[in-house]
Formats: C-alpha cells, sequence, structure tokens
C-alpha cells in the first residue's frame, strides 16, 4: 500500500511538473511571438523608411491634443492646433502658433514639448504577451521590475498588416490613451521634414538651447 501512495505521489508530482513546463513552454512561446510582432509593428512607425499618422491622445483628465507626425530615422515633424514642430536629428524647431514664435531647442534636450518626454520607450525593459482582441491583435507590454519607463503598454494591430489601430499607455496611476489613424509607412522624404525658415524669417525666434 506504501509503494502504491509513493508511485501515486510520484506520478502526481511528474505530471504537475509537466503542466507547468507546458505552460511555461506556451508562455514563451506567447511572448516570443508578441516580441516579434510588435516588432514588426514598431518597425513600420520608426524603420529608416519613414512613416506618418494622425494621432488623437488623450491623457486622462490632464490633457487632450490631435495631429499628425511624420518619422523618419532622427527626424521628424508634427502639427497640431498649438503648434508646429520639426526635429532635423540636431535642431528642434517648435512654431507656438498663439505666440506667433518659434523656439529653439537642441534635439537632444527638447522641452518644447513637456509632454512627449513621458513616452521615452526602451523594447528591453518590457515582458511580453499577446492575445486576440474583437478588432485585431492585442499586444500588452509590461515593465520589468527595477526597470526605467512606462509601467505598462497595450497596443491594438491590425491581424494582418500589424499596422497600430491605437495604444494605451501607463504612466505612475495615470492611464494615457492613443488613438491613431491614416497610417502610412514609407514615402516619408527628408525634404518633408525641413523646417522651412524662408517662411518664418519675420517671426521673432526664441533661443533655447
Amino acid at each position: 500500500m506504501k509503494r502504491l501512495m509513493r508511485k501515486g505521489i510520484i506520478l502526481a508530482v511528474i505530471m504537475l511538473i509537466g503542466t507547468i513546463c507546458s505552460v511555461q513552454a506556451q508562455d514563451n512561446a506567447n511572448s516570443r511571438q508578441a516580441r516579434r510582432i510588435f516588432n514588426n509593428a514598431y518597425q513600420q512607425v520608426f524603420g529608416e523608411q519613414g512613416a506618418t499618422l494622425h494621432y488623437d491622445v488623450n491623457i486622462t483628465g490632464i490633457y487632450k491634443t490631435r495631429g499628425t507626425i511624420w518619422y523618419k530615422g532622427k527626424k521628424s515633424k508634427f502639427d497640431e492646433a498649438r503648434m508646429t514642430s520639426w526635429n532635423d536629428g540636431k535642431y528642434v524647431y517648435t512654431f507656438k502658433k498663439k505666440k506667433r514664435e518659434v523656439e529653439l531647442h537642441t534635439a537632444k534636450n527638447n522641452k518644447s514639448d513637456k509632454y512627449s518626454q513621458k513616452f521615452k520607450f526602451e523594447p528591453e525593459n518590457y515582458n511580453y504577451s499577446i492575445a486576440e482582441a474583437d478588432n485585431g491583435l492585442l499586444v500588452t507590454l509590461k515593465l520589468i521590475k527595477g526597470r526605467k519607463g512606462m509601467k505598462e503598454i497595450h497596443a491594438l494591430l491590425e491581424r494582418k498588416t500589424y499596422h497600430p489601430i491605437s495604444v494605451r499607455i501607463k504612466i505612475a496611476f495615470i492611464w494615457t490613451t492613443i488613438k491613431i489613424s491614416d497610417f502610412q509607412s514609407g514615402g516619408i522624404t527628408d525634404e518633408m521634414l525641413r523646417f522651412p525658415k524662408e517662411q518664418f524669417k519675420d517671426y521673432k525666434f526664441v533661443d533655447k538651447r
């Protein structure tokens, strides 16, 4: 009887270990798939080919804005109701529409838009998972303990193209929702991102480098 009990316990332990290993393997496969799909989407937005999209941002109870942004490498441009900004990789020219003046910042120390500074992202600082959603694929990123960055990111992507649909981001205890539309990867030229100095020669420039 004791032998049978021991065999039963050993069998149960083996089955339990096997179940745990199976779950871990599934989790690892899910994580790898999530990382692969997220990287694909990330490169479509931030790759060397460039991209453009329309964004609608809602930082709950604090800040709302919408506009269009263009990326290519280290260069970018965004346009919204309160400002238009050009980043040529070295300098950032920000046209404050109400003040009708242009602020000049260095690209490495751009304080012209305090909110965008909160969204710095390091891909290696997160654990990844993926799940089916009603209207796409939901990739979830959770900050690894001890690392710095946004605490949680939920990226909703189109199933076939992996184009971004929306992103929800948690910073401290605050959730930010970014709805994305009119996304296009590629076709961005350096000329599209150039600050048109000739159009602002009669405006006041404020040097904040």
